[in-house]
């Protein structure tokens, strides 16, 4: 759960107007994700973050948030993920030692791997019982998503719900004559 978290959380509000991307380089790719990465593999992953999140919005009935022009439909965010898992075809070997053992062989490269592990967590996640829990942060400028572990858990993180509280007052004094 907290890969996908994680990987969907590699773009956020950069605090001004626009959005901050750790994964707006092959460098910052290759420094989130322990991989060599190339600018075909980048526009891949974020391809990917983009569906995830895509379906991160509709599991949560996200409301217009800054991240919307990225967002895509339901059904190609499905085709993206669902194929990115595919990318690597495991095949299971029996090994004979002092013990048997199963081993799992792949004959893809770290990109692939990266990909189909990535939107392997999606889909374990959104099938599982944790969506249930799954929440846009409502926040002003925020647009992460968290899962609620506490009943009382309006927002991702505390600064959230201090900027919303700050935001309510100021539109309230704002409104008195």
């Amino acid at each position: 759960m907290a890969l996908v978290l994680e990987f969907a959380g590699t773009v956020r509000h950069d605090g001004h107007s626009g959005l901050a991307d750790d994964l707006a380089t092959p460098d910052g790719l290759a420094r989130w994700a322990g991989v060599p990465a190339d600018e075909a593999l980048r526009l891949r992953v974020v391809e990917l973050r983009w569906a995830v999140r895509s379906l991160f919005a509709h599991a949560t009935r996200a409301a217009e948030r800054m991240d919307a022009p990225h967002l895509m439909d339901v059904e190609r965010a499905l085709r993206i993920v669902n194929a990115a898992a595919a990318r690597v075809p495991r095949v299971a070997q029996l090994e004979w030692g002092e013990q048997p053992r199963l081993r799992h062989l792949d004959s893809a490269d770290e990109g692939d791997r990266l990909l189909a592990t990535l939107a392997t967590a999606a889909i374990e996640f959104l099938a599982g019982d944790a969506r249930a829990d799954l929440r846009a942060c409502p926040a002003p400028r925020c647009i992460r998503y968290f899962v609620k572990a506490h009943p009382r858990q309006e927002w991702c993180k505390p600064s959230c719900g201090n900027r919303a509280r700050v935001s309510r007052h100021y539109h309230r004094a704002r409104a008195l004559p």
